[in-house]
Order: C-alpha cells, then structure tokens, then sequence
C-alpha cells in the first residue's frame, strides 16, 4: 500500500481565485518592503563589525545584572540576550554582541578582559565560552558580496529557465523567486531575527529549492502544451499543476519535517538558518503553485497553430 497525500486524479481548481491569490502575493512583497524600509534588520555581527561573546554560568541568566554591570564600561551599542536550547535545559547561556568600536577593527582584548571582570562581579561562576570578531571594513564588503551572490543567483536562473522554455516562463519564475526572498527578508525585520550569512545561505537555498519546484512544474506544463493543442491555456496550466501536486506536497512536507526536528532540538546556533528555510519552503510551494503560473498566464505563451510544435518548446532540445 502507497501513502497517498492528494487522491490519483485530484481536479482542483487552482486558478479560480488568481485575482486574490496574486493580489495577496503583491500586497504581502509590498508590506515587507515596508517592514524592511521602516524597521530594518536585525544585523548580526558578521554584517555591522563588532564583537560577540558567549558566556555560560551556574547560576540563572539575570540580563538585567548583566547590562548593568557592563553599563560603566561605555561601550555603546550592546546586546545582551538569553540563548536557549532544547537539548539542554539546564543549560545558562547567555550572548553579548558589542559594537565595533571607533578606530579599530575590532573589540580589543583589554576590553574583552573588562567585560568578564565586570561580569564576574555579578556571577562569579560565567565562564567566556567564545569569543568572535568581525571589522567593519570586513562587515562592509560581506554585505555588498551576500547581496550580489543573491543578484546573481537569480540573474542565472532567469537565463537558465529562458534557455530551457520561454521568455515567459522565466520572468514567472524570477518573479517567484523574488517574491519568496522579500517574504523571508520582511518576515526577519518583522519578528528582529539576526540576520548573518547564515541567513544569506539560506536565502540561497531557498532560491534552490523554490526554482527546482518551479521548473518541475513547468516542466509538466510544457509536455501538456503539446499533448492538448486546442485546450485553453488556463485549463492546461490548472491540469499541470494537479498532475505534480502529489509530488510537491510529498517533497515539500517530508522537507519540513526534518526541518521542524532541526528547529526544534538544534540549537540557537543554527535555528536562525533553519527558520529561514522553514519559511522559504512555505512561500516556496505557495509561489510556485500560484504566483509563478499566474504571471505566465497573464503573459501568455505562443500557441500559433501554425507552429503548434513550438509551444514552450522552442528550446527544449538543451540540455539540463
């Protein structure tokens, strides 16, 4: 016996509420631009320079105490937060990021010394379990290379998808793309999420994933255009998608899976990265089920009878 997720032969109606599903997706990009401009992202520290240091203690986190204690050092610009993790219950961390101080690259190692003195006054038992520093100029360039590798990536696809079907199909593809990046980028300046390089190998996962379910269906599509001539593009798209709608939810829900166990019992070290790739498969399905296909429907594809064996299929003899 087969685990089945959808029946054999489902005929849903995916396009019957385009208007509001491609409406939702605009207004959704729009807020997170929004979101984006007005409140910012929570930069960590690969991205602003500065210093971070782990400490752990016997004792109870109090941030409190330890802002307080810290506070006479006028260091400017610290975050001090309580880490937590599933694995270890008892465990009493804490994560300190300071500022990248003017005139040096880096928090120097007096400063270092100054901060566990003044820490330890308040617990005599925190021990500096890490220590890591990034410089400004260093957190500089990071950025402007995290966000030409996510230009890239896109740019890439966007040739590739051309290449392999229409013109159509990759603008409806990168349009997907871009709106499964904003979505992650607005939901973490939403809910504050540190947003590191680890985030920016998660976007670029996600823009894998995203592409790869994209291009399946695409794919199905293609082969369709040519099996049903005279049928309506609309109902060949809907046809496509319900063919491949078994396999999309089956890849897209055992991937969340796995991702839900890593969420969960991971860690805080990686629990930023896997939340973001929670997120982009949600979003990433969503696109490519409704935004991707809507936009190639609005666009249209070339069905002239008179070169029907050209629809969506002019450049099919490339190679993958």
């Amino acid at each position: 016996m087969r685990l089945k997720l959808v029946p054999q032969d489902t005929d849903w109606d995916f396009f019957k509420h385009r208007k509001i599903t491609f409406g939702a997706s605009v207004v959704a990009m729009i807020a997170s631009i929004v979101i984006w401009l007005v409140v910012g992202l929570n930069f960590g520290i690969d991205f602003l320079g500065g210093t971070t240091i782990r400490i752990q203690s016997e004792q109870s986190v109090d941030v409190g105490d330890y802002r307080a204690a810290i506070a006479p050092l006028a260091l400017g610009d610290v975050a001090i937060s309580e880490v937590f993790d599933p694995t270890r219950p008892d465990l009493n961390a804490a994560q300190i990021r300071i500022q990248a101080q003017e005139g040096a690259e880096a928090v120097t190692a007096e400063t270092v010394a100054a901060v566990q003195v003044a820490l330890t006054e308040v617990d005599p038992t925190i021990e500096f379990t890490a220590v890591e520093s990034v410089g400004p100029k260093v957190s500089g360039e990071l950025i402007t290379t995290a966000f030409l590798a996510v230009g890239a990536a896109l740019v890439a696809i966007l040739f590739y998808i051309w290449l392999r079907f229409e013109w159509q199909f990759s603008v409806g593809a990168v349009a997907a793309l871009f709106h499964d990046v904003i979505l992650t980028i607005g939901l973490f300046s939403l809910l504050q999420i540190r947003f590191d390089l680890a985030t920016i190998a998660a976007i670029l996962t996600i823009i894998g994933y995203s592409i790869n379910d994209t291009v399946v269906i695409f794919d199905r599509l293609r082969e369709n255009l040519i099996k049903f001539k005279k049928t309506p593009l609309i109902d060949v798209m809907n046809r496509s998608v319900n063919e491949t709608l078994s396999r999309t939810l089956m890849t897209s829900g055992t991937t969340l899976i796995a991702l839900l166990a890593l969420l969960v019992l991971g860690g805080d070290v990686i629990r930023g990265f896997v939340f973001a790739i929670f997120w982009g498969v949600i979003v990433g399905t969503y696109s490519s089920v409704y935004l991707a296909k809507n936009v190639v429907l609005y666009l249209g594809v070339d069905r002239d009878p008179k070169k029907p064996s050209e629809a969506g299929t002019q450049f099919a003899d490339v190679e993958a």
